[in-house]
């Protein structure tokens, strides 16, 4: 493909996603309450099961599929 190609180096803050049920997110980790996001939140990222509620450094909340989360982040600690 003839686009510049980028390598991701932020780091972020985010949740493995067990359930989505209307507005309510169920993280998969031990430890973590499952809450509720906006309507806006929903409409826009269609959040599904096995991806993730990311929250970037500047406070943004979005969602990554797990195959471009895992490929793209590891855990840091």
């Amino acid at each position: 493909m003839g686009m510049p190609r980028y390598q991701c180096h932020k780091k972020v803050w985010a949740l493995k996603i067990r359930s989505v049920e209307g507005n309510r997110i169920t993280p998969e980790e031990s430890g973590y309450a499952s809450f509720v996001v906006p309507d806006e939140f929903i409409q826009k990222h269609n959040p599904q099961i096995g991806g993730y509620f990311v929250v970037y450094e500047d406070g943004y909340h979005s969602y990554s599929p797990a195959k471009a989360f895992e490929e793209g982040y590891t855990l840091i600690r």
